[in-house]
């Protein structure tokens, strides 16, 4: 596994704890969550710019991303 690679799989999990703690959520649940409705592709796929970025602001983005989805 490349250091990007790493990165990228760090911050996913990164994002799985802190939108858990924000939502009272279980770890398996946010899991399921993020890779049913894609939110783990659109984060890693948007790394170089999430990762700059702080917790609050990444929960409410990933919040942004599902009722973006759930619209289609």
């Amino acid at each position: 596994m490349s250091e990007s690679e790493k990165d990228r799989s760090f911050f996913l999990a990164f994002c799985i704890e802190e939108y858990k703690k924000a939502k009272g959520m279980t770890g398996g649940e946010v899991a399921a969550l993020f890779f049913d409705k894609r939110v783990s592709e659109y984060l890693t796929q948007h790394f170089a710019v999430l990762h700059t970025q702080g917790r609050q602001w990444l929960v409410e983005e990933i919040d942004e991303f599902l009722e973006r989805r759930s619209e289609k």
